[in-house]
């Protein structure tokens, strides 16, 4: 089994580290880290992880831009985007459903349960 590479894009110091140690030493899979939208879209491009893991409120360039950004590039439209937000409203659910998003994972998440949650939504293996 190849190790999944996963792409966590957040402006929050606190919540690439957190999430980066969760992923990283409960399920073994290697994160790449941006801070921005831009820096984000970059890496993507270059590293061509198996999922991104994208915040919705970041200052310039915010989730959903980001998002529409990595669908408009054929190099990285392919790739599984889960959102991370405190936005939980129906409302707000159905609209990133429609909008292609994999799925949602709600600020504050249990870091010990994310890379579980993560493998759900995307239908991985997890043991």
């Amino acid at each position: 089994m190849t190790t999944k590479r996963i792409l966590l894009i957040d402006d929050e110091d606190d919540i690439r580290e957190i999430a980066q140690l969760s992923l990283e030493m409960i399920a073994g899979w290697q994160v790449f880290l941006a801070n921005s939208g831009r820096k984000g879209i970059q890496t993507a491009q270059n590293q061509q992880p198996d999922a991104i893991l994208l915040d919705v409120m970041m200052p310039e360039l915010d989730g959903l831009a980001t998002f529409q950004s990595l669908q408009a590039d054929p190099i990285t439209q392919e790739i599984p985007v889960i959102l991370l937000t405190a936005k939980v409203q129906s409302s707000d659910q159905r609209k990133f459903a429609l909008l292609g998003v994999r799925g949602l994972i709600t600020k504050p998440f249990e870091p010990l349960t994310l890379a579980e949650q993560v493998a759900k939504i995307l239908g991985w293996n997890f043991t």
